[in-house]
């Protein structure tokens, strides 16, 4: 991450004797004067930034956490059986306690370390939960001391409370999504005095998150480089936390508190999917609305990516193209630049960028004779998910009017499919190859196809290619250093600021409600993302009904967002992770009617098939308590008011 004034080398002098607090325990116990220098980081701007750089360096790297990693725990994954210890394969099993270090045979999920550093540059060494409660505890000392920093413009100054106030809430916020309703410590908790701060509700700690966003919109600037204090090192500043990123979390926070889950809770069931709290949609509506009416007016630096390629399979650029969707997350031949292109909006570090190929790049295509290398752990899409990309004139493939035909069922899809989705025929490798392993050269993803295995293959029918390019395999060579290959996935983009802007607004009004600061509706909003990619505009038999236009609305957030790590806390807030069909992954199965050569010359769009159909592969038997994480033994047992999760 890059760094103005140097100011991570100072942050690292201040904290010398900082130990990385292991537990809540740990941070409700840690005495301040033991993590800084009474006064010394709090008297200018240079030292006060150095103080906060080291939360920057906490927020986790989720897809480069160990060599093999997993983080989409919804219905849209699955792992090859060599992968069936990972945390994906643990939610279908019902068992959420693997979240936490020690529980699986890795180092935990991202979501916990069994050990932790703030100060590492090992993109192994950072999780939410122990950095989650060092961070807040760092904040709330840096806020303490606001009133030491003397040496420091209005401008600086604002630039550090804005900062604090932010990270504050948003740690806060990422716990909550997983564990519910916590204690919201916004204050420096005394040593020698037992903690008693209660769980609140999730609704009550939305509120405090709230205030904290406010401050922090209020306060902090939309870009750094146009600061005094940024614009010394303009250029370098994408990563600092700015007003967008502030409204953006405002939006999402108020809106995870209007979604059916934590308005109404777990026990009342799915039938509740549609009934939101509408005031706390109006909240999120409006935040997103003054997001997206200074995006729109040109006043950011963001904008969405171009969906424009020569050849949408290999993510192609058009000559014309001045952006690449792909390039959100990942960037090939670029001299390892990090990923996001100008829709990311926040985003942590990315440390040791070339590790990503011993790790993540390698476990997203068929291990079939060496095809691709390292281990043999492969992130494969289920069908049921794969349903969800509908047909390029934008009606999903259950609609009669659709035109899908199972026939052909790789025909005239959203176009997105393409570019995500290695479906049958698709021609994986492009480089040369030894003749006897020419029979791997176009994907066989049929039933009892050359890349069908549950053990080295396909399970599913598919192989995802959105998040790492099919060329990353051992012939095409993309993983290799010459190919500076970078991969990282943004934690919030501003296509998501779109898709969450229509639901909170069709939360209290359907396809026509708005927010009162932006112009466009809820349905204008999804119809902006799908003119991105040239698919068809939400049809009108979706629009007049509320229930079936939030139906498309998420449709159309399974399919942008796919695999990017947010379909858990989807399902769970919509309170769908328990009902059928999400609660089932399945594989396609159909017989090819090509013969082999058909694909040397025909696009395999237009390949035919038969006996086209799901098959089940399991179905998650999940409770009400599923709907929230337990919390760690050790930390609920510290005293009453810090209760355990229902059900754990």
């Amino acid at each position: 991450m890059k760094k103005i004034y140097n100011t991570r080398r100072m942050g690292h002098l201040l904290f010398a004797t900082a130990v990385a607090l292991l537990s809540c325990q740990d941070f409700l116990d840690k005495e301040a004067d033991a993590i800084v220098a009474e006064g010394e980081a709090f008297k200018n701007f240079n030292n006060f930034q150095g103080y906060i750089e080291e939360i920057y360096n906490c927020i986790p790297d989720k897809e480069k956490h160990y060599w093999t990693t997993s983080w989409n725990w919804g219905d849209d994954e699955v792992f090859n059986l060599e992968g069936n210890w990972h945390m994906t394969n643990q939610v279908d099993l019902g068992n959420f306690w693997a979240w936490q270090a020690g529980r699986l045979s890795q180092p935990g999920a991202w979501l916990d370390k069994p050990t932790t550093d703030p100060t590492s540059t090992d993109k192994f060494n950072h999780a939410l939960w122990p950095h989650a409660w060092y961070s807040i505890r760092k904040v709330n000392i840096g806020l303490a001391n606001l009133d030491k920093l003397l040496s420091a413009s209005q401008e600086e100054k604002d630039l550090i409370a804005g900062q604090l106030y932010f990270f504050r809430a948003w740690w806060h916020f990422e716990m909550m999504e997983y564990f519910g309703g916590l204690p919201y410590i916004d204050q420096v908790l005394p040593a020698d005095q037992s903690p008693m701060l209660p769980r609140l509700s999730y609704q009550e700690c939305a509120d405090k998150a709230g205030e904290d966003f406010a401050k922090a919109a209020a306060l902090l600037p939309i870009d750094w480089d146009k600061t005094s204090a940024g614009g010394n090192t303009a250029g370098k500043n994408q990563l600092r936390i700015n007003k967008i990123m502030a409204l953006g979390y405002l939006g999402k926070n108020y809106l995870w508190a209007a979604s059916p889950l934590m308005t109404h809770g777990a026990s009342v069931g799915g039938g509740n999917t549609y009934h939101y709290n509408a005031e706390y949609g109006k909240k999120a509506a409006e935040a997103f609305g003054a997001l997206l009416a200074l995006v729109e007016s040109g006043q950011t630096q963001y904008s969405l990516a171009q969906f424009d390629y020569k050849n949408v399979y290999d993510h192609e650029k058009a000559d014309d193209a001045t952006s690449r969707f792909s390039d959100i997350f990942y960037t090939t031949g670029q001299n390892w630049l990090m990923p996001g292109s100008t829709e990311a909006i926040f985003r942590g570090s990315s440390t040791d960028v070339n590790g990503s190929n011993w790790n993540t790049t390698k476990t997203f295509g068929p291990k079939v004779a060496g095809i691709i290398e390292h281990d043999n752990i492969i992130h494969q899409p289920t069908a049921n998910y794969v349903n969800f990309y509908g047909m390029a004139n934008g009606l999903p493939l259950n609609d009669p009017a659709s035109g899908f035909d199972p026939a052909y069922p790789f025909r005239n899809r959203d176009p997105r499919f393409y570019h995500d989705i290695v479906f049958d025929g698709f021609k994986y490798v492009n480089a040369a190859m030894p003749s006897d392993m020419e029979y791997l050269r176009y994907a066989g993803l049929h039933t009892n196809g050359t890349m069908r295995a549950a053990t080295n293959g396909s399970r599913t029918g598919y192989f995802i290619q959105k998040l790492v390019p099919h060329t990353a395999n051992k012939y095409d060579g993309a993983y290799n250093w010459s190919g500076n290959l970078h991969v990282y996935l943004p934690y919030m983009r501003l296509a998501d600021i779109y898709l969450m802007y229509a639901e909170a607004c069709a939360a209290f009004e359907g396809a026509t409600g708005k927010s009162t600061n932006f112009t466009k509706t809820a349905e204008d909003a999804i119809n902006t993302l799908r003119d991105r990619v040239g698919a068809g505009h939400v049809h009108a038999s979706y629009t007049g009904d509320r229930a079936r236009f939030i139906d498309e609305v998420r449709r159309e957030r399974a399919v942008e967002l796919s695999f990017e790590g947010f379909r858990f806390n989807d399902l769970q807030r919509w309170l769908l992770l328990t009902e059928p069909p999400y609660n089932v992954k399945t594989s396609q199965e159909f017989d090819r009617l090509e013969d082999a050569d058909f694909f040397q010359t025909n696009d395999p769009r237009e390949a035919r098939v038969a006996n086209f159909r799901e098959v089940v592969i399991l179905t998650r038997q999940f409770g009400t308590r599923h709907y929230w994480f337990p919390l760690k033994v050790s930390d609920v047992s510290m005293y009453p008011e810090f209760a355990q999760n229902p059900g754990w």
